[in-house]
């Protein structure tokens, strides 16, 4: 035998050969604790017993941290003869039924191998999937971008540009610092994979393990942010007209949607030809000269309003629109048919209702025929209601309300009522609610199937005062809302309506006998509290 086989660390020699003769070992025996050549091992493999009861590894070192200390249990001066998945290591059998691993997942070596390998080239593919899925889909994205900015003016296309560069370098550099820890667990999956040694590969395992959960961490939306440099970008474009800073919200909207679509999307596209008609309003309830808002300054009973398109719907597929609600009263968004519009006993109705700050799920129960098509649905819809068509023998649905919970949280836990919602009917029969939570951000909300129906459905807004303002309203005389206003004498005065009354009124809201009404209803005198009851967005 050469110097240099002696000199080389990395050679582990036969225990049993004697002599300066001494020859590479192949196998480690566990049990035995020593390191054996060719020759030596035969007993071992030949021996059915040995076979069985004398495990088998790559030749380990003799001394500290040789073949003790990776066979053994340090504890017990044990060996090793299971593996615990719960903490990811090797145990003796005084570990598996006596000490802190006896009620964990134990597991031969043989088993464990096989098992962990499995779960390796899962992971593997699922994170090659991942980051080519996340490649391709920038591909087409800046590819999509780069046509729209195209299309655009050349007035728009300086200011644009840089906009997409400073998103497209946000995009590349955030991604890719992102995915270098996604790059270093393949390698670290592909190197256990070749691994053939069980010993070995488990010990490798825990750090694939760790690797594995720093890359499933990676959340490929940190660094896409607008910053300080999409700021400038924008005052540049707010200096060249109300078009570009149009254009360039859609843009980063278009970037959040691509990165996180469930929680992103381009809020610049809700219709603009939407207004409200009224079906029935409560009392001090008035819309907007463009019917987009409704206010309220003595609102004691329930408004319905349905949403009118001014123009023909040209998308059949998914229609979107937004809304902000006031906190003060209580409501119900979604879809109902003629019936449920005129009286909420009887029809057919989909929705989102929110009663103080609980938010449930409004669902009819009942089965009935198919549906018809989406702009029949809409356009027809209208026309029922405005010209009473009514439907023989209606008759009372079952209507189900669901509480809706925080995803995942404790069923104590409600979700927190929405000052902006978004709603998207997807058709046929997908309804979904969206909490507006800021700039290009929402969260979903609920989203509920409405059943087969023969009845024509159409958006609509219902709003009625909580039990708490109709508390108020009572001790105040139902009209201000519980707040405190200096009534003075009026010579002459003007009704929501439009009609003046002349005269001397004190509003003597908290004396009954002395009230005096308007032909529409509202008390004479009355202090008007004009505030927004809600807005198409």
């Amino acid at each position: 035998m050469s110097d240099s086989l002696y000199k080389n660390p990395q050679v582990i020699l036969c225990d049993m050969c004697i002599g300066e003769d001494r020859k590479p070992a192949r196998k480690t025996c566990m049990k035995c604790e020593i390191s054996m050549c060719m020759q030596h091992l035969q007993a071992h493999l030949t021996t059915p017993v040995l076979l069985q009861t004398h495990p088998l590894t790559a030749p380990v070192a003799s001394g500290d941290g040789g073949v003790v200390g990776t066979t053994k249990c340090l504890q017990h001066s044990k060996v090793f003869e299971y593996y615990c998945l719960d903490d990811l290591i090797s145990v003796c059998v005084s570990c598996a039924i006596e000490d802190q691993h006896r009620l964990h997942n134990m597991k031969t070596f043989s088993t464990a191998h096989k098992e962990l390998l499995e779960k390796v080239t899962a992971e593997q593919q699922a994170l090659q999937v991942k980051t080519n899925g996340e490649d391709v889909s920038l591909e087409k994205w800046e590819k999509k971008e780069r046509e729209k900015l195209g299309r655009s003016s050349v007035r728009l296309i300086e200011a644009v540009t840089n906009l997409r560069d400073l998103a497209l370098t946000s995009v590349q550099s955030s991604v890719s610092a992102r995915m270098v820890s996604m790059k270093t667990s393949l390698t670290s999956l592909q190197t256990a994979k070749t691994e053939e040694d069980t010993v070995r590969f488990l010990q490798m395992y825990s750090q694939v393990h760790q690797d594995l959960e720093k890359a499933n961490a990676v959340d490929l939306r940190k660094g896409l942010e607008p910053g300080d440099d999409r700021d400038k970008l924008v005052k540049e474009i707010k200096e060249r007209g109300e078009k570009m800073i149009e254009q360039a919200s859609r843009f980063w909207g278009s970037l959040l949607t691509h990165v996180d679509p469930e929680n992103h999307q381009e809020l610049g596209s809700f219709s603009s030809d939407l207004i409200f008609e009224p079906q029935s309003l409560g009392q001090g309830v008035t819309l907007s000269v463009d019917r987009k808002k409704v206010f309220y300054s003595g609102h004691l009973g329930k408004s319905v309003l349905l949403l009118q398109n001014m123009r023909p719907i040209t998308d059949l597929t998914v229609h979107r629109w937004g809304i902000s609600l006031s906190k003060d009263f209580d409501w119900t968004i979604g879809l109902c048919d003629k019936r449920y519009a005129q009286d909420s006993n009887y029809g057919q109705v989909y929705g989102l209702c929110c009663e103080g700050n609980q938010l449930s799920s409004l669902v009819t129960d009942c089965e009935v025929a198919s549906a018809t098509t989406f702009e029949r649905d809409y356009n027809a819809a209208l026309k029922s209601f405005h010209f009473g068509l009514q439907t023989p023998g209606a008759k009372r649905q079952k209507v189900s309300l669901q509480v809706v919970h925080s995803p995942g949280g404790a069923i104590e836990k409600h979700l927190t009522r929405p000052e902006k919602v978004e709603v998207e009917w997807s058709h046929p029969n997908l309804l979904s609610f969206y909490n507006l939570t800021g700039p290009h951000q929402r969260k979903k909300i609920v989203t509920i199937k409405t059943k087969s129906t023969n009845q024509v459905l159409a958006t609509f807004v219902s709003l009625e005062m909580g039990k708490l303002q109709k508390n108020l309203a009572r001790v105040s005389g139902g009209l201000n809302f519980g707040i405190a206003v200096q009534q003075q004498p009026q010579e002459g005065w003007k009704c929501l309506c439009g009609k003046v009354h002349h005269g001397r009124y004190e509003g003597s809201i908290n004396r009954p006998s002395h009230r005096k009404t308007c032909a529409c209803g509202q008390i004479i005198g009355v202090p008007q509290i004009t505030e927004i009851l809600c807005e198409l967005l």
